[in-house]
């Protein structure tokens, strides 16, 4: 069971789907008649719209950080990441500053355009030069004048109607606050641009330079990649192709200009630090030169040996001294000790030759005394004279050793002033060395960095003279061969598109905002509960009637309806006759119409047919026979029922057929219809024929028809299709839902029946008339 609620359900939706298709196919002129219209634009668009051609230009971004040692980044070695913001890399090139050093190189506000019979196109250069005579930030205005090469010389002509001739130069606008000069670049090159014509465009240099900005695009080719891809569109190739070209230039130069001026800046502060270091190092030369004479120092480590060894020499000197000091009273002190004439002490050390002499030759005297002695005896006078020699000369040493002592005392007093100074000398030094050392250390801390700012002015003085360039030109400006603007394919694509879309839009709100009912799904679709008999088609001529025997559409449908109607009708036995009453909502939707038609299709039946004209306010159906509305009919007898209703009742257009007329129209419609009469009539009506039929009075303007429902076996409820609005459907549906008509069904009248509205294959099939 769901797979056949499915079926069904996808059955519906492609029924609604081709409903929906063709609804629109019905206006299939609309649609050719939009796209051919399109495509006539398609075509003068191509043919006058300006060609664009796409150029591009690749750079790569010399990264100088990656001249780094190993040892000083390993991690950025080893990964090869880049330290280049390709962010700022791009909004460089992009700057107003850059543009505008490229607008001002190539004179980018100058625009020159070659006028055509079909387009004007901008070109790049033309055969004349342009120069301003006026500064670039007193134009206030754009500057327009055209050269015209169709004459011999050329002619120049202004906005004003001004003409005049370029020979070789000519000053235009010299009366103005912009005066302009034109020169002819040359008479052999204007020769071959015989009969073209020029536009020439002055800018605003600051508006030329913001427009380039947004013209321009830069990308990186990929995340991580180096290389900036730079993308103009213009209509000349040579132009974009120059100032892509130029642009790259600039960026390399401002790169170039920055590096020069950190090497600049560099020698510039090297140079003003080699002022201040030679006056450094020229006070700490003449404080060392005085520290040094002040202390008497010439080369610490020398001078510290000489004190040293100076301070060694006085102190052996002293030992040296108190050594003969020392002796000297020994000697002494045996010569005051010994009362004999023995031997006295020789060589014992002293260094005075006087006393070791006096010594000797006092020892020699002894020995000669004793071996006097020895051989004379003591009164020898030899022996006398000799011992008195021997106590003279021992008076003598005893007084050489006093005079001795006493200049070896002078001497000592002297060494050890002399060992004292050079001790104090030594001890001082340290801190002399210290103070020499710090001075020194100065010195060298300058002379170091002299040498090394010397040696960066130098590297400096080199990379100003040869920088490096800052890009890597990858690919310079290069346009594609094929325009990217206008593309063929992609306009005729859009013209068709816009060509189907245009009436597509314009039929959809059309049906959005069209409230009308159109066709037998509309009437379901707001009224499921309520059935729809028949579908009756359009006619030319309401006012005509079918004949007995007639095949035509009309006709068929009419009888179609008859039948579906006798199918709604309540069970009842053969002799009875039925009553239908014919109604609408408002006026014009063909109630009377189809009340008439219906009547025609039972009487072609052979059942016998009364049709009553119960509209009393506004009758119709007289002009359906083409006589005078105030007939006698229904309103006389409602009026007066003791009259005899057949006179009322008039023939037809077939034997079956007869009708009652509404007659004159009464000033209170409601209350005749509301009494007992018009029930007397109807069962009056009812014992002579198979079927009444009644026209009633629309629902929506009078309560006439309700006021009568009760009397009806079915209600016949006419709608109109492209009239009868949505909205009235609802009043229909109240009608049925409270049940003030009885046995309610819809007609759907002026349906067009052909292949736009889908409704040609029920109607034409088997069938050989539409009338």
């Amino acid at each position: 069971m769901k797979e056949s609620y499915y079926v069904l359900d996808n059955e519906e939706e492609s029924f609604k789907i081709k409903e929906n298709v063709q609804k629109y196919a019905q206006y299939w002129r609309w649609f050719l008649l939009a796209i051919v219209i399109s495509f006539i634009l398609g075509f003068l668009y191509l043919r006058y719209a300006p060609t664009i051609y796409e150029s591009t230009a690749k750079i790569k971004i010399i990264d100088d950080s990656k001249e780094l040692d190993i040892a000083t980044d390993p991690l950025s070695a080893l990964t090869g990441g880049s330290k280049i913001n390709m962010d700022n890399e791009i909004e460089v090139l992009k700057s107003y500053r850059l543009l505008q050093q490229v607008v001002n190189s190539l004179d980018l506000e100058i625009s020159y355009y070659e006028v055509g019979n079909i387009k004007t196109r901008r070109i790049f250069k033309a055969p004349f030069d342009i120069v301003k005579l006026f500064p670039d930030d007193s134009l206030k205005t754009n500057v327009i004048f055209d050269v015209s090469f169709e004459t011999s010389p050329p002619k120049i002509s202004d906005d004003q109607g001004v003409v005049q001739a370029l020979d070789s130069s000519v000053t235009i606008f010299d009366k103005t606050r912009f005066p302009v000069e034109v020169r002819l670049k040359s008479k052999a090159l204007a020769s071959q641009f015989r009969s073209k014509n020029f536009e020439v465009v002055i800018n605003k240099k600051k508006e030329t330079v913001l427009n380039l900005s947004k013209r321009l695009e830069v990308n990186t080719t990929n995340k991580n990649s180096e290389v900036l891809s730079l993308l103009l569109k213009s209509e000349s190739p040579e132009l974009s192709e120059a100032i892509l070209n130029g642009i790259i230039y600039k960026f390399d130069q401002d790169g170039i200009l920055d590096r020069q001026l950190v090497s600049k800046r560099t020698i510039d502060f090297i140079d003003n630090r080699f002022i201040f270091l030679t006056e450094e190092l020229d006070s700490i030369e003449s404080g060392k030169k005085d520290f040094k004479k002040s202390n008497n120092l010439s080369y610490i480590e020398a001078d510290a040996g000489i004190t040293m060894q100076q301070k060694s020499i006085a102190e052996n000197d002293v030992f040296e001294i108190e050594t003969q000091i020392a002796l000297s009273k020994l000697l002494k002190k045996a010569l005051v000790k010994e009362s004999s004439y023995d031997l006295l002490p020789a060589d014992i050390g002293l260094e005075n030759n006087s006393i070791n002499s006096l010594v000797s030759e006092y020892n020699k005297m002894a020995l000669e005394r004793e071996k006097l002695i020895t051989s004379a005896g003591l009164n020898n006078p030899t022996v006398k004279i000799l011992s008195d020699q021997l106590k003279r000369g021992k008076l003598n040493i005893v007084n050489t050793v006093d005079i001795y002592q006493d200049q070896l005392n002078i001497s000592l007093g002297q060494m050890q002033q002399q060992q004292f100074k050079a001790g104090t000398v030594f001890s001082e030094l340290p801190e002399k060395e210290m103070t020499l050392r710090a001075i020194e250390r100065q010195q060298s801390i300058k002379e170091n960095l002299f040498l090394i700012l010397l040696q960066k002015r130098e590297e400096a003085a080199i990379n100003f003279a040869v920088t490096a360039p800052s890009v890597k030109v990858v690919d310079y400006g290069l346009t594609k061969m094929n325009p990217i603007s206008p593309k063929k394919p992609i306009v005729y694509a859009v013209c068709l598109f816009l060509g189907l879309l245009v009436p597509f839009g314009f039929l959809f709100v059309k049906f959005s905002l069209d409230d009308k009912i159109k066709s037998k799904a509309d009437l379901e679709k707001l009224s499921s509960d309520i059935p729809v008999l028949a579908e009756i088609p359009s006619i030319k001529n309401p006012n005509s009637f079918f004949e007995a025997n007639e095949r035509s559409i009309r006709a068929e449908s009419f009888k179609i309806l008859g039948t579906n109607v006798n199918f709604l009708l309540p069970k009842q036995p053969d002799n009875y006759c039925k009553t239908i009453y014919v109604t609408s909502a408002i006026k014009g939707e063909g109630k009377t119409f189809i009340a008439h038609n219906l009547s025609m299709a039972y009487a072609s039946l052979r059942k016998k047919v009364l049709l009553i004209g119960a509209d009393l306010r506004n009758p119709q159906l007289h002009n359906f026979f083409d006589i005078d509305k105030n007939t006698t009919g229904l309103s006389d007898f409602l009026y007066n029922p003791h009259i005899d209703w057949r006179t009322c009742v008039n023939k037809g257009h077939d034997r079956f057929y007869e009708i009652c007329f509404s007659g004159p129209i009464p000033p209170n419609a409601s209350e005749l219809i509301a009494n007992e009469n018009f029930e007397k009539f109807l069962d009056l009506a009812r014992k002579h024929y198979d079927y009444v039929i009644v026209d009633t009075a629309p629902t929506v303007l009078v309560a006439d028809t309700l006021l009568m429902s009760e009397y009806a076996d079915i209600t016949v409820f006419v709608t109109r299709a492209n009239f009868t609005d949505k909205r009235l459907i609802e009043f229909s549906k109240d009608l049925h839902k409270n049940k003030k008509l009885k046995n309610m069904a819809f007609v759907l009248n002026d349906i067009t029946f052909n292949k736009k509205s889908g409704y040609n294959y029920g109607y034409e099939y088997g069938y050989g008339s539409k009338n």
